[in-house]
């Protein structure tokens, strides 16, 4: 009887729980199953429960007004993963809208969603979708929107997407796609948006039936690898607001028929190889309003009629367009925009440029324009880049720009510019580039230019400014270089000078400066160049010049120097050094004292030295026998000295023997390879005389072992690092701990190729050692920006990125769970001895696991300037996304030949250099002049997938995946010829032949 109530209560629950499943509608039920086998680690489906009656409640479910059917599911940015259910999902009689936008919806796309029969809006972009595009989706007849952007379909487009019957827009960005241009597409003429932009299409037409698209408003087909002539059937799109060609291998004319599309809003054209005139009739498209035909081969003079548009942006820059630039460009209300540089462009700049419109950007540099600067080009206040370097124009700098405060950016450079520049023009607030070299200007630098607090390069080389600079220069607490020689200065260096502790360039050669050097000159500890040649400065040379680490370059010849050369002079790696013509006396510094160095010195009558001839005979005999006596004192003490050290040695080597018998018993062994060694020939092997490289977590020692194998073996720091490596940024204490269990976590479960080998680590009380497989050329970094970066051409660059590539998407896509690097740089990517890449140095690594505790915030960066992902510096967020970023920057290296972080740049690092270099200057300013000029389709093509990993908004950086896919099919014919040539290509395996690799 007792069991009874039990009973009847287990009864009540069970009837309870099936009545609580019950009462969900059926398309709730098949959403509460959907969700089922997705992983949801930000728990976005929380309120996706079996205990409502309805779905219409739950996030991101819509259902329709006067019934509790599923009409629409949004999930946009829900962070969830898992495979398209066309089960579930297509059993929704009524859903007419999906979007799963930005998740990591996997696997393929399945043939079963052609039954989602009442789809008219299909949204699956950025995902992780891979395998061929279903030839189903035609079979949707109610289907407007489908956009498959960003994930990673491969193949052709099947021939079946010619058939869809109401669709409207498609996007298909940023694919894997391939195949031929498919010209089924243009048979579907509901078509209002066409979006196939960077997807690796085999060379291709456009082809003439795309005339059949009469509805199209929108035509985006950048990076598609078309070829040929633009066809006039464009002519036919009389609905056409957007046409996008850029970055093809457009030939021919822009043709005519295009001024018939009376709609278009926006031309694109640029990064083509088009010639020929600007068409005539041009006029036509009164709704113009962006019009970019840059870098291609275009010619003949720029028509009147272009002018006359309402434009608000206008890019004609690398071509070829000669004449007069029309007055009525003035006259266009809405320009904000002007770059019509590298042209063969002559004339004036119409007088009223500015005044009509607001002009932001204008540059209009390398050409052959002549007259004076307009003064009105920054009337409404808003002009913030004003380049008009490389032409003729002459006359004053207008008062008016001396007022334009929005300027940021300023080159007048060689021209023929005169007289003062206005005061104001020096103390801009927000201007950090401004050069104004080789012009005929005069004057004095104002005292205003402490306000310019912005300014970083200062170039006013070749000129006829006087005067002295004055002692607001050192407020400018960001300036990095000064250039100003060949003008006629005077006066001393002012004392604020040492303030600049960003300074990388002095250059005041050829002026008339006196006074000494300043002695705080030690302050300015990133000084690379120095050049005071010329002058009449005075004094002696400070001993603190010893301590500028990274003086490269030194030239102080021609002046009143006096006195003996620093002794400290000789620590430093002086690439030229020249002190020449000046009053120096004493006795060299024994390692400047060689013939090398003869030029740099000859002019100084009191300088003696071994060189050849001087200070021979200036004492005759006189002092022979002292000189004997103080040779036999020194041989005596030399003596005594020898057997000192000698059994100091035995003492001290007999100790370290007695030690290491103590100290071998206490190490702990914890293998991950099967080991042809012990840790006793480890261990004895561990001096400083071994040590080839010294980081942020600890000391690396090269190790031979008996077997005439070599291993690397890294020392991680005892207790705590304050330390940090130069160029980390990860702050706070470094803990030994954290590194060694991160290095042992991750490298002990990774087999793979393109990941260096942990052979094993050894463990004490006081001491973690951890033993890698030796690479005998170093890391990427040192090798590339060293002077022995001319030993790698491009094929084993590209060799370096693919395999960097793929050691990266093992870890993202085939590590269980995901690994993050989060510190991807070149001086982590280590090459063996065919210069085979391995990613190496995992101490700041983190799994990615199925609870989403990879990707929560962490408390500090980890990282190295130049490779931090925007959104990671100040959302502090982990994901694979940070590391595409980084591995983009070091693609970026390897086509530069340029450090993330270079003086050169300003404020800009590697990425914004590149993508303004390229947009000023063109591809060749941008690719490493010591690369072959044969691989530059290639150069760019890998370019162009670095640019794509370094993308502002993580969203668009494609998946480590499709970044390997990318690289692979740049790998032309011409490309495989040369690597195979040199023997660089064949793959690198381990000793067990593996080529792909898996977890332990």
């Amino acid at each position: 009887m007792s069991l009874l109530p039990l009973f009847f209560l287990f009864t009540v629950l069970l009837l309870q729980n099936h009545f609580f499943i019950s009462a969900l509608n059926q398309d709730g039920l098949y959403l509460y199953q959907w969700k089922q086998s997705l992983d949801d680690p930000d728990s976005s489906l929380a309120s996706w429960n079996n205990r409502d009656t309805t779905p219409c409640n739950w996030a991101g479910v819509t259902c329709g007004p006067n019934s509790s059917a599923v009409t629409s599911l949004d999930l946009s940015n829900f962070n969830v993963a898992g495979p398209f259910s066309a089960n579930f999902l297509c059993r929704l009689p009524n859903l007419t809208s999906i979007i799963l936008f930005n998740n990591s919806i996997n696997q393929t796309l399945p043939l079963q969603i052609s039954l989602c029969t009442p789809l008219l809006h299909l949204d699956l972009s950025q995902n992780l979708l891979t395998g061929t595009l279903p030839h189903t989706l035609p079979l949707l007849p109610s289907l407007r929107y489908l956009d498959l952007t960003g994930n990673n379909f491969s193949g052709p487009i099947p021939p079946s997407f010619g058939t869809f019957q109401n669709l409207q827009t498609l996007s298909l960005v940023f694919n894997l796609l391939d195949d031929v241009f498919p010209p089924s597409l243009f048979n579907i003429t509901s078509l209002k948006t066409l979006n196939l932009s960077y997807n690796p299409f085999h060379p291709s037409p456009i082809p003439h039936s795309i005339g059949n698209l009469t509805n199209l408003e929108t035509l985006w087909l950048s990076a598609c690898n078309l070829e040929g002539p633009i066809p006039d059937s464009v002519g036919n799109l009389k609905n056409l607001r957007v046409l996008d060609l850029t970055f093809n291998n457009l030939y021919g004319p822009i043709p005519s028929s295009l001024t018939r599309v009376t709609t278009l809003k926006q031309i694109e054209l640029y990064n083509n190889s088009l010639s020929g005139e600007l068409p005539r009739g041009i006029s036509n498209l009164t709704s113009l309003r962006l019009f970019d035909v840059s870098m291609n081969h275009l010619s003949g003079s720029i028509p009147d009629e272009l002018c006359r548009l309402p434009l608000e942006s206008l890019n004609l820059y690398e071509n070829g367009f000669t004449g007069e630039l029309p007055p009525s460009i003035a006259d266009s209300p809405n320009l904000y925009e002007l770059r019509l540089f590298g042209n063969k462009l002559t004339g004036s700049l119409p007088d009223s440029l500015g005044k009509s419109g607001p002009l932001r950007w204008l540059d209009v540099s390398t050409n052959r324009f002549s007259g004076g600067i307009p003064a009105s080009l920054c009337d409404h206040g808003e002009l913030e880049e004003m380049l008009m370097l490389g032409n003729q124009f002459s006359g004053e700098i207008p008062a008016s720009l001396g007022s334009c405060r929005s300027l940021t950016r300023v080159r007048l450079g060689k021209n023929r510019l005169s007289g003062e520049v206005p005061a104001g023009m020096w103390g801009l607030p927000h201007v950090y580039f401004l050069e104004l070299m080789s012009n005929s200007f005069s004057g004095s630098i104002a005292r205003t230019i402490g306000g310019a607090r912005n300014l970083s390069s200062l170039i006013l080389t070749k000129n006829n400014f006087s005067g002295v600079i004055p002692e607001e220069i050192g407020w400018l607490e960001n300036l990095q270089e000064f250039s100003g020689g060949d003008n006629r200065l005077s006066g001393s260096l002012p004392g604020s000078i040492v303030n600049l502790g960003q300074l990388g360039t002095l250059d005041l050669h050829n002026n008339m400066l006196s006074g000494e050097l300043p002695k705080e000159i030690q302050s300015w500890k990133k000084l690379n160049d120095l050049n005071l040649a010329n002058n009449v400065i005075g004094g002696e040379i400070p001993d603190g010049i010893g301590s500028l680490t990274v003086l490269n370059f030194l030239d102080l010849s021609n002046n009143q120097f006096s006195g003996n050369v620093p002794t400290a002079l000789q620590n430093l790696k002086l690439n030229q050094l020249n002190l020449s013509y000046n009053r120096l006396s004493g006795k060299l510094p024994p390692l400047l004292a060689k013939d090398m160095y003869r030029a740099s010195f000859i002019g100084n009558p009191g300088l003696c030295g071994d060189f050849k001839g001087l200070c021979d005979g200036k004492n005759g005999d006189k002092g022979k026998g002292f000189v004997w006596i103080l040779r036999a004192i020194f041989i005596v003490a030399t003596l005594v000295f020898v057997v000192g050290v000698v059994w100091f040695y035995l003492r001290y080597k007999n100790f370290k023997n007695a030690e290491r018998s103590v100290d071998k018993s206490k190490w702990t062994l914890m293998s991950f390879h099967k080991l042809g060694f012990s840790e006793d020939e480890i261990l004895n092997c561990l001096d400083e005389d071994n040590v080839i490289g010294s980081g942020s977590s600890g000391k690396v020692y090269k190790v031979v072992l008996t077997s005439g194998e070599v291993v690397a073996v890294k020392k991680i720091w005892g207790g705590v690092k304050k330390e940090i490596e130069s160029g980390d940024v990860e702050r706070g204490q470094f803990h030994q701990d954290s590194a060694f269990d991160a290095e042992v976590e991750t490298l002990g479960k990774i087999r793979h190729k393109n990941i260096v080998k942990l052979w094993c680590c050894c463990t004490t009380r006081d001491s973690k050692l951890l033993v890698y497989e030796y690479m005998p050329n170093g890391s990427l970094g040192d090798l590339l920006h060293s002077n022995k970066g001319g030993l790698l051409d491009w094929p084993t660059r590209y060799k370096i990125a693919v395999d960097a590539a793929e050691g990266l998407s093992y870890l993202h896509h085939d590590c269980v769970p995901s690994i993050v690097h989060r510190d991807v740089k070149s001086n982590n990517i280590l090459l063996d001895g065919d210069f085979g890449a391995r990613v190496a140095d995992f101490g700041v690594a983190k799994v990615v696991d199925a609870t989403g505790k990879g990707t929560k915030s962490m408390s500090v960066i980890a990282g190295s300037c130049g490779y931090i992902a925007p959104e990671y510096a100040y959302t502090l967020r982990v994901n694979e996304k940070s590391d595409i970023y980084s591995f983009g920057v070091v693609v970026l290296e390897l086509v530069t030949g340029r450090r993330p972080i270079d003086p050169d740049f300003g404020e800009k690092d590697l990425v914004m250099w590149a993508c303004t270099t390229l947009d000023q200057k063109g591809v060749e300013h941008v690719i490493d002049s010591r690369l072959d000029s044969c691989f530059k389709e290639e150069i760019c093509k890998v370019l162009n997938i670095g640019l794509m990993c370094t993308s502002p908004l993580p969203i668009n950086r494609p998946a480590m995946r499709r970044v390997v896919k990318m690289l692979q099919e740049v790998g032309t014919e011409n490309l495989t010829k040369a690597a195979k040539k040199e023997g660089k290509l064949s793959p690198y395996y381990y000793d067990d032949g593996s080529d792909h690799g898996s977890l332990a």
